[in-house]
């Protein structure tokens, strides 16, 4: 497994994987990304939503 910074965990696949309520999810693909922000639309697989982040204000001023 390979953790990204600010984006999926990353597992070899195939996998499959067994969701909180039961579900079995078969992944073949040979990498499969599962989302770690919870901001997935295929939750518990990655979308991409966590690169579309809100920038926070800035906190150095000019002088």
């Amino acid at each position: 497994m390979v953790l990204v910074d600010g984006g999926p965990a990353l597992i070899d696949g195939p996998v499959d994987l067994v969701t909180a309520d039961g579900e079995v999810l078969h992944c073949d693909r040979f990498r499969v990304a599962l989302c770690l922000c919870r901001r997935s639309s295929i939750y518990p697989l990655c979308d991409t939503s966590h690169r579309r982040r809100q920038r926070g204000a800035r906190t150095d001023e000019a002088r």
